[in-house]
C-alpha cells in the first residue's frame, strides 16, 4: 500500500509540473551492429540497416552508446555515432495506401508494403503522419500502419 501511495504521489507531482513522458525515436544513419551490452567486446546480436527507425531507451552520458528498442520489441545497444536524428517510419501493415491528405477518403498518392522505410516528415491531426518516399513523393498514413512515431 505504501508503494502505491508513493507512486501515486510521484505521478501527481509529475503531472502538476507539466512534465510529460515522451518516447524518443531516431534512425540508423549507417548499417551497424547491435550489441548485447554497451561495449565493442560484447556479444554481437545482429546487423541493422541504414534508415531503420529505433526507439531510444537510454543513452550513456557521453552518448557513445545508446540502448534501443526495435519494431519487434527487442532491446539492444548500438554505437551512438550510428544514429541519426533524421526520423523514419517502418510500415507495419501488410499493404498501406499513402493518401494525399490526412483523410481515409483522400486520393491515394502511392502504395507501400510491410517493412518499407519512409522518411518521417511530421505528425498530422487525428492519428495521421506525413511521410516522404525516397523518390520525393509525399503523403499521409495512419499511425496504426507504421512504427516509429
Amino acid at each position: 500500500m505504501r508503494r502505491f501511495v508513493i507512486l501515486a504521489a510521484a505521478a501527481l507531482a509529475l503531472q502538476a509540473s507539466g512534465a510529460a513522458l515522451a518516447i524518443d525515436y531516431a534512425s540508423v544513419a549507417r548499417t551497424a551492429i547491435l550489441y548485447e551490452t554497451s561495449s565493442m567486446q560484447a556479444r554481437r546480436l545482429a546487423i541493422i540497416h541504414a534508415g531503420t527507425p529505433v526507439e531510444v531507451v537510454i543513452a550513456s552520458p557521453d552518448l557513445q552508446w545508446v540502448k534501443v528498442r526495435d519494431s519487434g520489441g527487442g532491446m539492444t545497444w548500438i554505437e551512438g555515432g550510428a544514429l541519426s536524428k533524421q526520423r523514419t517510419v517502418l510500415i507495419t501493415a501488410t499493404q498501406a495506401a499513402v493518401r494525399r491528405n490526412p483523410a481515409s477518403n483522400a486520393p491515394v498518392a502511392f502504395e507501400v508494403v510491410r517493412d518499407v522505410v519512409l522518411e518521417f516528415v511530421s505528425s498530422a491531426p487525428d492519428g495521421w503522419v506525413k511521410v516522404r518516399h525516397p523518390d520525393g513523393s509525399e503523403g499521409y498514413l495512419r499511425t496504426t500502419e507504421v512504427w516509429g512515431v
